[in-house]
């Protein structure tokens, strides 16, 4: 935690002048379900660092309860002597020793990272991958980009009257006039990959490349992890491409939303070119992907 939190502080100059808030706000972030795994695998555990006592308000007390119960053991514990070590205890307790500074030796690496004015994140610095360095989001963003994945049954994609229609995901954005979900502590994993994406290039995220040619196939598997396909119970698309837009919400009151539209979205440009399962067979093969067959 301490290293999520000095990656942020060295990575963007909103979190040391306290204006990141100004973008998300962390109880949406766990009440929309965006990332909110993250947050619950941390505020569950933490509950076990809580004493006894602090907790206690939420047990009964009376009698007979489970509190008067576990204080009666706690008591009677107390009052027995402690036992003998055994064999067996002592190996463990060397076991636990030698863990502890071997997790210590291997750490040194990861402290000094820590401290380093050049901090790198999510890396291991031992092939054995005991510890770690982890930190989430040493940037923000200012706005939100998405890859909207179209398709089209016409023979041409480049022909002017071509119709592209719209596949949508369960989740992230895409129609305009559809409300942000709210899934906590459900977590879409396509959509979130999805979203990242987004930031960067197809080539750099060639998994994108492996879904266009599952959906220029109808594959059902992959179709199950969409909202809507333009495609049901017709002949797959012939084309297949992904367009590059800027969302941002419709302000209340004002024309779109008055229209019915949560979102406002501008066309930054092309994410991929049109594609169609014969110029993929090539693409599909160098990477020892199975070639999707039409359904």
């Amino acid at each position: 935690m301490l290293g999520a939190g000095l990656i942020k502080i060295r990575g963007d100059r909103c979190w040391r002048d306290l204006t990141c808030m100004d973008f998300h706000y962390e109880v949406v972030l766990i009440v929309s379900g965006n990332l909110s795994f993250l947050n619950w695998l941390t505020i569950v555990p933490s509950i076990a660092c809580f004493d006894d006592a602090t907790l206690g308000f939420l047990f009964p007390s009376g009698p007979g309860s489970l509190k008067d119960r576990v204080l009666k053991m706690q008591k009677e514990e107390a009052r027995e002597a402690g036992p003998t070590p055994t064999y067996g205890c002592m190996v463990r307790q060397a076991a636990n020793l030698a863990l502890g500074v071997l997790v210590a030796w291997l750490s040194i690496p990861v402290v000094l990272n820590l401290l380093s004015p050049k901090q790198v994140m999510n890396s291991s610095f031992n092939p054995l991958r005991i510890v770690n360095t982890y930190g989430a989001f040493g940037s923000i963003t200012r706005e939100r980009t998405e890859v909207i994945l179209q398709g089209t049954a016409s023979p041409n994609a480049s022909a002017p009257d071509a119709v592209w229609e719209d596949y949508e995901f369960k989740c992230k954005p895409g129609d305009l006039r559809r409300r942000p979900c709210l899934i906590s502590p459900y977590h879409h994993r396509l959509d979130w990959l999805m979203w990242f994406a987004a930031f960067q290039t197809y080539e750099q995220h060639e998994w994108v490349i492996h879904l266009a040619g599952r959906l220029l196939a109808n594959d059902a598997e992959v179709l199950s992890l969409l909202a809507f396909n333009p495609f049901a119970d017709k002949a797959p698309p012939r084309w297949v491409r992904g367009e590059h837009y800027r969302y941002k919400f419709s302000r209340p009151g004002g024309l779109h939303a008055a229209d019915g539209k949560w979102w406002i979205r501008k066309r930054i440009g092309p994410y991929f070119p049109p594609l169609s399962l014969r110029n993929l067979k090539g693409y599909f093969r160098s990477r020892e992907w199975p070639y999707p067959a039409p359904d």
